[in-house]
């Protein structure tokens, strides 16, 4: 079992930046690829992004460029940094983590909410 902890939202304004956090339990966080989600109301939960447990970076072409996820295995910690935020990065950020080279992920954490005000 892995649970997973985001932290880090809040409100920014436009042209801001945030760093969210996801602290993971366990012993084998290395060997789980982490992704992070984000669902707006009203929308479906839509992919960010993800990193690979050999480190490799995926981007939704949404926050390609002013987005970056990043991992700490000493600390069992995966962390997104967003920068140049947009009103349409406002959502729930969800991180999840799937085992080696799966996609489909095992495990969710609770989310945190991120509004960036116009």
């Amino acid at each position: 079992q892995v649970q997973l902890v985001e932290s880090g939202g809040g409100l920014v304004q436009a042209g801001g930046s945030l760093r969210l956090s996801c602290a993971a339990s366990g012993r084998t966080f290395n060997m789980y690829a982490m992704g992070w989600f984000r669902q707006a109301p009203g929308k479906e939960r839509e992919f960010v992004a993800r990193i690979s447990w050999r480190s490799t970076a995926y981007y939704a072409d949404s926050v390609k460029g002013r987005f970056t996820i990043s991992r700490d295995n000493a600390k069992n910690t995966m962390y997104l940094q967003m920068n140049s935020l947009k009103p349409e990065d406002t959502a729930v950020y969800y991180c999840a983590a799937a085992w080696g080279d799966r996609t489909e992920y095992d495990y969710w954490g609770q989310g945190t909410q991120v509004t960036v005000s116009s």
